[in-house]
């Protein structure tokens, strides 16, 4: 079967290529894949080429197939899975499988396996772990959104609080507590606000902090400070940028007490040392940005360490049950994983996006991997549907959800390219 996929060859050498996929094998299954966000990993990777850890050394003559965020169809099973999978059943996937200690991984590693593609195999060590995963949602784009919902859920878990008494580990976001989400109002930070409002540690405060007015200001409209407080959560979003002292307008939102757990959204120095500053006693700060400086560092208060039960961790990715999780939420509408998309584009669309990702403004770059269409922000949809008719109606669907990309548009792109 011929597939079309966008191919990594080096440092910021990406081609949009149609080949032949081999027959799969007996433990191995064929998909065809619909839906594929872009993540900054995948920019990373691409900016790294063989150097990145995740990438073979080989890939100047066997290119990888780059995507990690997807989902799909299952086309056929090898004889191996026949039992648990079925073609015709839509699916998600868990990227990180650390599989025997590799660090292979779709959409870094794999020759046949990755999201930017029509068609791909999932090898037999994905199902041996089962991070390939039945879906039940109405849309593709949640379960393709699913996997950074997840890398986010993975941080509300993994956070934790310390006792005197017995030491023991209470593990999760403080319940009752303040959350302070800095750089928050990128889609990651918006998906964490989310899920935070939901958590069943649920806190009594979020603050989440940007330096955008233009950001804080699509951050309201998404997800409004009414509706956390429906919730009984107080959600503030604060610009520090316009603060005369950072983090003491910070504190005083607390009365003093502090944050209970900081996660920092952007890898920059200056944000990871104002988290520590403003962590609360036996406080948890989740350096949950990844930088792209294997040099990276910040300075940490030790004395607030020893004496006041600070603690610092970092957290990348997320496990098969944040999958679930997820996929669960979004299937329930507890959480909204389209607070996270800005764009929209085809196959055709996705080279260049990663290529050129830090410098696109917005959130999620949500491709649709079975037609081209160039990469469309949702904002301009108005504007183009004066013109076109298929974006009049994207306009239309947006515009009844407040503005956010949602299922029925998904059916109005698969209806006008005749997806099925």
């Amino acid at each position: 079967m011929k597939t079309k996929a966008v191919r990594m060859y080096g440092e910021m050498d990406l081609r949009l290529e149609e080949f032949e996929l081999p027959e799969i094998k007996e433990d191995e299954i064929l998909v065809k894949v619909i839906s594929d966000s872009i993540c900054m990993s995948t920019y990373k990777l691409v900016k790294q080429g063989k150097k990145h850890k995740r990438a073979p050394q080989n890939i100047d003559t066997n290119p990888i197939i780059i995507g990690h965020e997807f989902a799909g169809d299952i086309v056929k099973v090898g004889k191996k899975w026949q039992d648990q999978f079925k073609p015709g059943q839509k699916f998600a996937q868990q990227p990180a499988l650390n599989y025997k200690g590799s660090l292979a991984s779709p959409g870094y590693s794999y020759e046949f396996f990755g999201g930017a593609c029509t068609y791909c195999i999932i090898p037999h060590e994905v199902m041996e772990l089962g991070c390939l995963l039945p879906y039940d949602g109405d849309s593709y784009f949640e379960a393709s959104l699913g996997e950074p919902m997840s890398c986010i859920i993975g941080g509300y878990h993994a956070n934790y609080h310390t006792n005197k008494q017995n030491y023991n580990h209470a593990m999760g976001t403080k319940a009752d507590g303040n959350i302070l989400i800095m750089g928050g109002c990128g889609p990651m930070g918006l998906g964490a606000v989310s899920y935070g409002l939901q958590f069943e540690n649920r806190p009594k405060r979020i603050v989440v902090t940007d330096v955008d007015d233009a950001k804080l200001q699509r951050a309201r409209e998404v997800i409004s400070e009414e509706s956390a407080k429906e919730k009984g959560v107080e959600l503030l979003y604060v610009n520090t940028a316009k603060m005369a002292d950072p983090v003491q307008e910070l504190m005083e939102i607390t009365d003093g007490h502090g944050y209970d757990d900081v996660f920092v959204y952007v890898p920059i120095k200056p944000v990871a040392e104002m988290g520590d500053k403003l962590l609360a006693f036996d406080g948890c700060m989740n350096f949950f940005a990844g930088p792209t400086d294997n040099q990276f560092k910040a300075e940490i208060n030790l004395y607030n360490v020893h004496y006041t039960s600070s603690h610092i961790l970092g957290t990348t990715g997320g496990n098969t049950d944040d999958l679930i999780e997820a996929n669960n939420l979004a299937a329930k509408g507890a959480i909204e994983p389209a607070v996270m998309v800005t764009h929209v584009g085809g196959i055709d669309s996705i080279a260049e996006a990663t290529k050129n990702l830090p410098s696109i403004p917005g959130g999620k770059k949500l491709t649709y991997t079975q037609f081209d269409m160039p990469l469309t922000a949702l904002e301009d949809f108005e504007k183009l549907g004066e013109t076109d008719p298929l974006f009049k109606k994207l306009s239309d669907s947006c515009k009844a959800h407040r503005g956010l990309w949602n299922a029925e548009a998904e059916k109005i792109l698969f209806e006008h390219f005749g997806v099925n």
